[in-house]
């Protein structure tokens, strides 16, 4: 029975054997010759490479391969372009540190510079979205700042000199008189909010405060704008008619009367808010020049009513 039995030992499988050492022996420009039949297209062993997956593909497969594949990295550059603008908006709209400038010429004096970057940084602390520049609040910042330091108008941001530095623009309190409370010397500006640090020139006109009506607290007013508008009208028609106004005096208990002090008489004269200033000054003038031609001192002159002059 050994005789019709096949020997089992070194006999290959022939076509399948054949085929997968054809296909790996073979060169890939070879596997598509004319005449030759395609075998081992689905073995695991084709297209194992690059090359010859590649080589195997139509030109139409080929061209989408490349197309998705530049999809992909044109994609991936896109992301990280719009990544590194919207991370340079946000560094160049961002601030963390601050320097501060003022621009008006008339400033007489230096400006602290650190004093006002410690105010401004400590509103960014307490309010930290504010850093960024289109959430900042400018208004918020004056008012917190101002109330800390009056002689502060207004705080503005203006640009960026830096990675993450920001410029603050600031705008002093103008003086239009000196007010004097309690023996201690403040400013006023044309609002009338008091403040101590005075950057510009001194004014001319000292305004002495006896009424006991004035409350002084930070950024708040102590006077109206038509008392201020007063003092300035009076000052201002007072020159013109040859005569400076050093002193301008709230007498006690009242917040309708002015009295001044000129540089030129050695008596005060009294005036009212509620009468036009530039009646009460013509009637000041005839009145001085009247009791100069009669060689009279008084120790005051009262212009108050319309049309008369009290001396005593």
């Amino acid at each position: 029975m050994s005789l019709f039995k096949k020997k089992q030992s070194n006999i290959p499988r022939r076509r399948a054997a054949i085929s997968e050492i054809k296909i790996q022996s073979e060169t890939p420009q070879a596997i598509f010759k004319r005449n030759r039949t395609l075998t081992g297209t689905k073995s695991n062993n084709f297209g194992t490479t690059a090359n010859i997956k590649a080589d195997f593909e139509s030109p139409r497969a080929h061209v989408h391969h490349l197309t998705h594949q530049r999809r992909l990295v044109s994609g991936a550059l896109l992301i990280v372009l719009l990544s590194t603008i919207s991370l340079f908006l946000i560094l160049d709209n961002f601030t963390a540190s601050v320097m501060v400038s003022v621009s008006d010429t008339a400033i007489s004096r230096s400006v602290d510079d650190a004093l006002y970057t410690k105010i401004i940084q400590e509103y960014l602390d307490i309010n930290p979205m504010s850093r960024f520049h289109f959430l900042l609040s400018e208004q918020s910042l004056t008012s917190y700042v101002s109330s800390k330091l009056p002689e502060i108008s207004s705080v503005e941001q203006k640009s960026t000199v830096g990675p993450g530095k920001t410029s603050f623009g600031l705008t002093m309190r103008k003086p239009v008189a000196g007010w004097q409370i309690d023996n201690k010397q403040y400013y006023v500006d044309s609002k009338g909010i008091p403040f101590e640090r005075n950057y510009f020139s001194a004014p001319e006109v000292l305004i002495i405060d006896s009424s006991g009506a004035s409350s002084l607290q930070k950024g708040t007013a102590i006077a109206s704008k038509r008392f201020l508008s007063f003092v300035g009208r009076v000052v201002s028609l007072s020159k013109a008619s040859g005569y400076t106004v050093t002193q301008a005096i709230l007498p006690i208990d009242t917040t309708r009367q002015l009295e001044i002090k000129l540089k030129e008489v050695s008596y005060s004269v009294k005036l009212s808010i509620d009468r036009p200033a530039g009646e009460q000054i013509e009637d000041m003038s005839r009145s001085i020049k009247y009791l100069s031609a009669r060689g009279r001192t008084p120790g005051y002159i009262d212009v108050r009513v319309s049309g008369k002059a009290f001396y005593k």
